[in-house]
């Protein structure tokens, strides 16, 4: 019996260790909120299920021979080991975009997966026999098997609790925002583009008033509630919500919680399209921002999208329009100079005959679109121009989306946060505007449902006539269509590089670079969606 609770012992380290990675893909899948998660396991059961995990069926053969049997308490710890050896390797290798956080709920789920793989324990060790021996190292085996449908369970299971908890947290913050009278709400959603946006309306705002943004990707009804109610305070003079979705009617979830005022609207792209369902759904979800607003409220809307310019708005608040290529705005960019350091412009408002000069640090076109949106939101709220001026030249790149660093002597473009086929683009044309050789990371965009391989070929495809040397792609299987693109587009095939793991590609950029290299990194550290090295 001695034996068998040492083997229960190393059994409870191994799932406590391999249950970090499920509660992270499951907190990254926002805890399955548009059967996320689900569709993970399903995407990826090769990774998951189809690895070292099916040794537990060896103790089927176990059973099956009395001489194997008797030693099977041994064959459970070697293997127990062996796989929670393995598996800590292989996290250490992985580079976490997100972290996995360590969260009131993630802790609530942390007792109740540890309830649920105690409960069969308990009942084996109240009623052991050693005749069964094999039998329940099976059912254990099995149990750690299917590790990611536990947590899915357990995540159901605590959906009542949740439940009160949100509403505990719901009416903690709705009175405190109603005791907040003097402070305003902008809201700010779109299918990119948002937090970049949120940081340029904060740090332009800061200038003239007290503002408060929501912090790093806080974007869901919890992440709005804990902001309202950790870290607003009676002096703020506005609160900036970004808002994420992923489904028809988050938006409006988000906005019954805040009452926003003002709101900017991004771009409209295929973010999430495999949870939307349809573009119309996107297109639809994204304006429930702009329809809440109230009358005497402002929506400001990009005049270069196409989808915005034909939606039918259903509301009459004061709508102003920004653009770059579309002139018939009320704020537009003209005369953009591009470079590698930064990027200057003028800008024309509507009801105003003079043109105005802007200097950022920021890099790609996408920038100038978040740059108008807040400069034109700040004029309207009534701050002077110089002082949009002066804000803007100080506005800092934010981490991952196209910001510059260094990896040795090799000069690394950042744009790792969710790409999209618009982004990509607009990322191409930065690395394009650099000096030197030029090579693309990439394993390709993400959650574009039906769209992925059409998409992902195209960016091959834009790849190939961009200035770029060198293309390493992440993921054999899901670079495929890219792959294809680049083919299609004629680029050399010995200049395409395919690797399995994205840690991979940085001691392959040492071999590539030259005596001035700029690597654009697009996409490169998706959490839920990277591949594992299966050579």
């Amino acid at each position: 019996m001695w034996l068998f609770l040492i083997t229960i012992l190393i059994y409870l380290i191994h799932i406590t260790i391999i249950s970090t990675k499920s509660l992270h893909m499951l907190q990254q899948n926002r805890y399955n909120r548009g059967y996320r998660y689900i569709k993970w396991i399903l995407k990826n059961y090769q990774d998951n299920f189809l690895n070292l995990n099916l040794l537990f069926l060896i103790f089927i053969l176990t059973s099956l021979n009395e001489t194997l049997n008797t030693i099977s308490p041994y064959i459970f710890i070697v293997i127990y080991l062996f796989l929670t050896y393995v598996f800590i390797n292989e996290r250490k290798k992985e580079v976490a975009k997100l972290p996995l956080k360590y969260t009131a709920r993630i802790q609530r789920l942390i007792i109740t997966n540890t309830l649920i793989y105690l409960i069969p324990i308990l009942i084996i060790i109240f009623n052991y026999n050693e005749e069964y021996l094999s039998i329940y190292y099976l059912i254990l085996g099995f149990l750690s098997f299917i590790n990611y449908f536990i947590l899915l369970v357990d995540n159901v299971i605590n959906r009542p609790v949740e439940h009160l908890v949100s509403l505990h947290f719901d009416h903690q913050a709705r009175q405190k925002l109603a005791s907040m009278t003097d402070m305003e709400v902008i809201g700010i959603t779109g299918s990119y583009g948002k937090t970049s946006t949120k940081n340029i309306v904060n740090d332009i705002l800061s200038v003239k008033y007290n503002v408060y943004k929501t912090p790093a990707n806080y974007n869901t009804p919890y992440g709005l509630m804990i902001t309202i109610n950790d870290y607003l305070d009676p002096y703020n003079d506005y609160f900036i919500a970004e808002m994420g979705a992923c489904k028809k009617g988050d938006i409006k979830e988000l906005c019954d919680l805040v009452h926003p005022k003002y709101g900017i609207l991004t771009r409209i792209g295929l973010a999430h399209l495999e949870t939307f369902g349809s573009e119309q759904a996107i297109e639809d979800t994204k304006f429930e921002l702009i329809e809440s607003l109230p009358s005497d409220g402002i929506g400001i809307l990009n005049g270069d999208d196409e989808k915005q310019l034909k939606h039918h708005l259903r509301n009459d608040c004061r709508i102003l329009w920004i653009g770059i290529d579309n002139h018939k705005v009320d704020c537009y960019a003209k005369d953009l100079e591009l470079t590698y350091k930064g990027t200057k412009f003028k800008v024309k408002f509507k009801d105003d005959k003079e043109e105005y000069l802007f200097e950022t640090k920021l890099l790609g076109r996408n920038n100038i679109y978040n740059i108008l949106a807040s400069i034109t939101l700040g004029r309207a709220l009534g701050m002077k121009i110089t002082d949009l001026q002066k804000a803007v030249k100080r506005v800092m790149p934010v981490e991952h989306r196209l910001s510059l660093s260094k990896y040795y002597d090799i000069n690394l473009i950042d744009d790792a946060y969710n790409s999209n086929p618009m982004g990509c683009k607009m990322a191409l044309e930065v690395l394009s505007m650099m000096p030197g050789k030029h090579i693309v990371v990439t394993p390709g965009m993400i959650e574009v449902g039906s769209k992925e391989e059409e998409v992902n070929r195209e960016f091959g495809m834009e790849i190939s006539i961009s200035k770029v040397d060198e293309v390493i792609l992440i993921g054999e299987e899901k670079t495929k269509p890219i792959y294809e693109g680049l083919l299609k587009g004629k680029f050399p095939i010995e200049h395409i590089h395919v690797l399995n793991d994205v840690m991979d590609a940085f001691p392959l950029m040492m071999k590539l670079k030259d005596k001035e290299t700029y690597a654009l990194l697009e996409n490169d550290l998706p959490d839920s969606f990277n591949e594992k090295n299966k050579e």
